[in-house]
């Protein structure tokens, strides 16, 4: 029986989605702030911790290093409101397996639950994930868009495909940097290899050094039998190293060595291993300017820099979002048993208008729970993520009518068009909320503190102002 953790300051919600979980199966424990759920991972095993982000003593992205430096095998999923979209992203490129949004829908989390604690070939936790081109999964393809700088992407994949050239792939989180390195190990000589990725994004330095060159028993504490690294993992195959500027400069020097005498040591380790491997890279941030800056070692900038690809954003691709919807879609469909039949003209016209800070895993998670939300027909615009909604509008209303077009899409009746002063007045009392619960970071317990409200009255005009 797997075990879960759940960390929310919320008792209503911890209660009601505890409960649902041990009826389907799990065994379910729950702390109410981040010191108690820390102590809890301290003290027991947990397979997977649900942890909202924003908590009232701690953040979720520091709760999660926490539990990360104190068993990295555990897989953490954050639960954050949608309109924390980009602190989402972030808590991904942290070691984060997922993320789940706001209100939380029961099947949603069970789901994603079942997609960690099931998911194989790899260890989740630390990033590592074997597969070979056999194996790759459909939601991994590259699709071949009709934006002309997709196209222009793909040519280059052509390419360098069939060399053995070292890559760079640049682009920001979401952009399918691993997708992109998965094809190209596909359409080269060594796809019928091993394709192994890693996320240094999430390792310690000791732990990175384990990770990439293994070990034997013994080396450390806690190093209980020998293991094996990425590059042993890898050998014959393609490496993939996300986010490679996160690596320390004494690995970096280690990863050095490797690339130029092909040969390494596992830590604490005598033998010399002899290794073949291709070497794919990724970054969101410029790597010559991180050598430049004295965080990067230029040798090895230069040893990763034969080719470089740079993956645009979504936003600057809108030629390709009918058919990443489509693609999306027939795989929410699959993965849910569904025959949801495709999108109403309305809902595509906000796909296009949208700015999609997420890139393509915000637009796959958004399509994902849009099938699970749609009964029956098309997708349309009362399933999708209420602040998507909102950024439209924001977008074409006046600025003087922001609120009272929140408000109106969303059936409150706090807020009109009519200007006059009731309206006028809540309005202002919009206005202070939200600026105070920005300024403590979304926490409400100090945000009814400044207030001078109890939580319960902050509670009422956060749902009545759809704040949440």
């Amino acid at each position: 029986m797997k075990r879960i953790l759940i960390i929310d300051d919320d008792v209503d919600m911890c209660g009601l989605l505890s409960r649902y979980l041990q009826r389907k199966g799990f065994e379910v424990d729950t702390a109410h702030n981040g010191a108690k759920g820390i102590a809890k991972v301290k003290d027991s095993k947990f397979d997977v911790v649900l942890c909202d982000f924003r908590l009232g003593d701690k953040e979720g992205s520091q709760v999660l290093r926490e539990i990360k430096a104190l068993n990295p095998e555990t897989i953490v999923i954050i639960i954050t409101g949608y309109s924390d979209i980009k602190i989402a992203v972030d808590v991904i490129k942290a070691g984060a397996f997922d993320y789940i949004t706001k209100p939380l829908i029961p099947d949603e989390v069970l789901n994603v639950l079942t997609k960690a604690t099931e998911q194989s070939g790899g260890d989740l936790a630390t990033g590592r994930q074997t597969t070979s081109a056999k194996s790759t999964p459909g939601s991994e393809a590259f699709l071949v868009g009709n934006a002309p700088v997709t196209k222009e992407i793909y040519k280059q994949i052509e390419l360098v495909a069939p060399t053995n050239y070292s890559i760079i792939l640049y682009g920001e989180s979401g952009t399918g940097k691993e997708v992109i390195a998965r094809t190209i190990h596909q359409k080269s000589a060594r796809k019928e290899k091993p394709f192994v990725a890693m996320d240094c994004g999430t390792l310690s330095k000791d732990l990175a050094g384990s990770e990439l060159f293994g070990h034997v028993k013994g080396a450390f504490t806690g190093a209980l039998a020998d293991k094996e690294g990425h590059f042993e993992l890898a050998n014959g195959g393609t490496l993939f190293l996300d986010e490679v500027a996160n690596l320390s400069y004494d690995i970096q020097a280690a990863l050095l060595r490797v690339i130029q005498e092909r040969k390494f040591k596992r830590v604490g380790g005598l033998k010399e291993m002899d290794v073949d491997v291709r070497i794919i890279v990724a970054s969101n941030e410029n790597l010559q300017e991180a050598y430049r800056k004295g965080r990067f070692r230029e040798d090895l900038f230069h040893r990763f820099n034969e080719f470089s690809i740079i993956l645009p954003r979504l936003k600057e691709r809108k030629e390709d979002i009918p058919l990443f919807a489509e693609f999306f879609l027939k795989n929410a469909n699959s993965e849910l048993s569904k025959q949801v039949e495709g999108f109403e003209d309305e809902v595509m016209q906000i796909f296009q208008n949208y700015t999609w800070p997420g890139n393509l895993r915000e637009f796959r998670n958004v399509i994902r729970r849009a099938a699970l939300l749609t009964q029956e027909g098309k997708v349309n615009s009362s399933v999708l993520p209420a602040e998507i909604i909102n950024s439209i509008l924001y977008k074409t209303e006046p600025e003087t009518h922001h609120m009272a077009s929140h408000a109106v899409s969303h059936g409150s009746s706090a807020i009109h068009n009519d200007l006059d002063l009731k309206n006028s007045a809540a309005q202002a009392e919009y206005n202070v909320i939200m600026n105070v619960l920005k300024q403590v970071n979304f926490n409400k317990t100090k945000a009814a503190e400044i207030l001078k409200i109890d939580r319960k009255t902050l509670y009422n005009k956060i749902k009545a102002y759809q704040l949440d």
